[in-house]
């Protein structure tokens, strides 16, 4: 059986990246075609290479295309596209052209804290200043809207009154790299 390919599309660290890498290596049914970012300086670039990964950088404009990045993805035989914390919007046409097979990653609960803008810090300031009992992830299908994609799974923590930003960002972290692979897979693979 021919491997499915995933491309990983990230725009900073990518920690989430690195894990979705280290999870697939070696899989019996997945591989990692390439990392693209839309930033020249996102330090998972160079993370990715050093783990003999395919990495690609394009400008704002270029990942904008639709047609251009539905061309690249068909020309790497990419089977699924998974967001890990790539801040830009997907044109349609990669939507339509990857109908149920392009999966983001959210540090919420969606749908509340969604949307544009909303990522990161941005995200978990606004759950503390809400003075919220409880956060987590959203991992769901991307479709036209910032994080209005139908739900694949959601996995939550507890917030302490006395949790500053900082104490959220390790808990989100923490779902973020244990259950993003294995829902990955599991929805790849079902």
């Amino acid at each position: 059986m021919q491997k499915k390919r995933i491309a990983i599309f990230a725009s900073g660290t990518g920690s989430n990246a690195l894990n979705l890498i280290h999870f697939f290596e070696g899989h019996s049914s997945i591989e990692v075609a390439f990392v693209l970012s839309n930033k020249a300086d996102a330090p998972v670039l160079e993370s990715a290479g050093k783990l003999g990964i395919k990495t690609m950088h394009f400008s704002n404009k270029e990942v904008a295309d639709g047609s251009f990045l539905v061309k690249l993805c068909n020309d790497e035989g990419v089977d699924w596209i998974i967001l890990a914390g790539y801040l830009r919007l997907i044109p349609s046409e990669l939507i339509q052209a990857f109908p149920d097979k392009i999966i983001n990653l959210h540090p919420s609960l969606l749908p509340n804290y969604g949307g544009k803008g909303m990522h990161g810090r941005h995200v978990h300031d606004a759950v503390l200043a809400n003075g919220e009992d409880e956060s987590g992830i959203t991992i769901h299908f991307v479709n036209e809207e910032f994080d209005k994609g139908r739900i694949i799974a959601q996995f939550h923590c507890s917030i302490d009154p006395s949790d500053k930003v900082e104490d959220l960002e390790k808990k989100i972290r923490y779902l973020e790299h244990s259950y993003l692979p294995t829902v990955v897979q599991h929805t790849i693979l079902t």
